[in-house]
């Protein structure tokens, strides 16, 4: 089990993705902005984070950049426009709309050996 922090302004796609977490028997809290998940953020209390690229004020790519001052954990960024070719090898890219089986992919892929 997994402790997932999703950052997520829209508030659907947030709830909606805390319960696909939940159901593959993860602990999944979500918030709606960067500067909200920094402002919870606790070292040690999630071992992954699932951000939205495009939100209002800090984007995911910083809040990743921030959070990676504070402690080394996998980063899955969400978003409807393709990875760009910039992205560090050990972010995971997960392309909106996505299934459930997407996120346990996304998942997988973000919490294997090495990955990080």
């Amino acid at each position: 089990m997994h402790r997932i922090l999703v950052v997520e302004d829209d508030r659907d796609l947030r709830e909606a993705t805390v319960r696909m977490l939940e159901s593959l028997g993860h602990w999944a809290s979500g918030v709606s902005s960067a500067e909200i998940a920094l402002n919870r953020f606790i070292a040690g209390g999630f071992d992954i984070v699932i951000t939205d690229v495009g939100l209002p004020g800090l984007s995911g790519l910083q809040l990743a950049e921030k959070l990676k001052e504070v402690v080394e954990l996998p980063v899955i960024f969400a978003s409807g426009l393709p990875a760009p070719p910039s992205l560090p090898s050990h972010f995971v890219w997960l392309s909106k709309p996505y299934t459930l089986a997407q996120v346990e992919s996304a998942l997988a892929a973000a919490t294997r050996p090495g990955a990080f």
